[in-house]
């Protein structure tokens, strides 16, 4: 399996909204960072973000646009995440980077525009 196949297993987890397998493809000491927000770091910190979030969705649908993994395995994604929030429906461009260590993400980043995140869920 490539890095590029665990990345869309591990979409496909979000889009389950499925928070044990999102956490079994990270590493234990995962870093997560959602730039510009703080970096979270280890499972126990990622599921204490994730969970809520993911608890007040009742749709996650990432759609790919470009994927590339490069000869150190790092694998680097183009997407548009959208996350169906009650009555709202949340639309965000992201730029996401995922680093592995022994089949597992352990650094995985995200850029996206937070104020229009905020925007959309005022």
């Amino acid at each position: 399996m490539t890095n590029t196949d665990r990345v869309k297993a591990f979409i496909a987890a979000w889009e389950a909204r499925d928070v044990e397998a999102i956490l079994a493809g990270l590493a234990p000491d995962a870093l997560y960072h959602n730039i510009p927000m703080q970096a979270l770091k280890g499972r126990d910190a990622i599921r204490a973000f994730i969970a809520p979030f993911l608890a007040g969705a009742t749709r996650v649908e990432w759609t790919v646009h470009h994927i590339a993994e490069n000869v150190a395995g790092t694998v680097l994604t183009e997407r548009t995440d959208v996350f169906v929030m009650g009555p709202k429906t949340i639309s965000l461009p992201v730029m996401g980077t995922f680093e592995f260590r022994d089949g597992l993400i352990s650094a995985w980043r995200d850029y996206f525009d937070l104020a229009d995140f905020q925007k959309q869920m005022a």
